[in-house]
């Protein structure tokens, strides 16, 4: 039953439920070491492991993407709710590697239906004075929450006890809070549509620029990656086993710049954000290098910082500058080639990563990843310069002849 207070109180209980499920996906990263320890596996299984929740996602995205639309965002939520639960009892009392890749995938499924559906129904949901920030916010719950995820596990591990299930325990719960919040809401979609499968295409007219910003999004996104993946054994080689609340605050440091980033960038030019964001993660990536090359944990976090902020600001603005150009009937399936290269990002460059690792050990492996990414980067901003360049020239042309 939806009461009066539900009513008034959609927009916050809706963004808790959205940060809640996105804290969910990465609440296991500060324990991957430990799980290696204690079950027995490579670090490239651990790659594989973190890669299947890529694979929940997209499956998620491409299947019920559209979903909301049609029977409501209120019931596609519950159904998040429900495979976040059924992701942290997967984790719970973890014996074999099996597990871990249950719980990824439902752990996936569960952010891939909540992704566009939380954020359609946080932006809905908003009173008329949060209009103009709705998306902000719902951007906010959903990096936010990403964040949290390491930096409550790590904490819980170093300072409480049952570090592989207190986390999960303390998960349920919140998503148990999340679920009743679900129920007293009101519903925020107008139901229309046909229930089907996303469909997947980029316009002949939008492909430039979407080449250029998905781009950029993949090399943003391989760093998100890195760090949610192998990131506490980065950490661990450096400073020592056991330091989970230090390795849970690294990853959630790159999670806040790249949100922080994204609401400082709001107002900026598109084309001219994505070049910045660009030449940011270039320097983010020539940072993170250093710090693998001489084991130092501070210009791990500074690298960290600067690579997520550039993250940040390259996936948002180009996001924004793909869909300025796209016809509004085809913004959906645009939006959702743009995610599906976001995703695919998450994971084939960090199980390469993981190969990597066996092949040439895993400072040697990090320094070459930090480097293709940046490398990737200063390519996507060279272009994006160049493109500019030409457009200011054939502007100017137009001018001096009609001179």
């Amino acid at each position: 039953m939806r009461t009066r207070s539900g009513t008034q109180l959609a927009f916050p209980l809706l963004a808790y439920v959205f940060a809640a499920i996105m804290l969910g996906t990465t609440l296991p990263t500060p324990m991957y070491e430990l799980y290696r320890e204690r079950i027995g596996f490579s670090l490239l299984m651990t790659t594989v492991v973190f890669a299947t929740y890529a694979a929940g996602v997209l499956a998620a995205l491409l299947v019920v993407g559209r979903w909301s639309d049609v029977v409501g965002r209120r019931p596609m939520l519950l159904v998040a709710t429900v495979f976040a639960i059924a992701s942290a009892f997967a984790f719970l009392d973890a014996v074999a590697i099996g597990d871990l890749l249950l719980g990824r995938l439902l752990s996936g499924v569960s952010a891939g239906i909540a992704t566009g559906t939380a954020t359609a129904a946080v932006i809905e949901a908003a009173p008329r004075n949060w209009r103009t920030r709705a998306a902000a916010i719902a951007t906010v719950a959903n990096i936010g929450g990403l964040g949290l995820g390491p930096l409550l596990a790590g904490v819980l591990m170093q300072f409480a006890p049952e570090p592989l299930n207190l986390a999960f325990l303390v998960h349920i719960l919140l998503m148990g809070l999340a679920a009743a919040s679900v129920v007293v809401v009101p519903e925020t979609s107008p139901r229309t549509g046909r229930l089907g499968l996303q469909r997947i295409a980029v316009p002949a007219e939008v492909r430039p620029v979407f080449v250029i910003a998905a781009t950029a999004a993949f090399a943003g996104f391989a760093v998100l990656g890195l760090f949610t993946a192998v990131s506490p054994t980065f950490v661990a080689d450096i400073i020592g086993d056991g330091h989970y609340a230090i390795a849970g605050a690294i990853v959630c440091s790159i999670f806040a710049a790249s949100v922080i980033a994204q609401l400082v960038s709001g107002s900026v030019d598109a084309n001219k954000a994505v070049a910045a964001g660009c030449a940011v993660l270039v320097v983010g990536m020539l940072i993170i290098a250093a710090s693998l090359h001489v084991s130092s944990i501070t210009l791990l976090i500074v690298g960290a910082v600067v690579a997520g902020a550039g993250q940040g600001i390259s996936f948002s603005r180009g996001l924004a500058a793909v869909t300025e150009q796209t016809p509004q009937e085809r913004r959906a399936e645009v939006s959702s080639s743009y995610f599906v290269v976001a995703y695919v990002a998450i994971s084939v460059p960090v199980i390469g990563e993981g190969l990597a690792v066996e092949a040439w050990g895993l400072k040697t492996a990090g320094i070459v990843f930090a480097l293709a990414v940046s490398a990737l980067a200063a390519v996507c901003l060279a272009v994006i310069l160049r493109r500019e360049t030409r457009t200011r020239r054939e502007a100017q042309e137009p001018e001096s002849e009609s001179g």
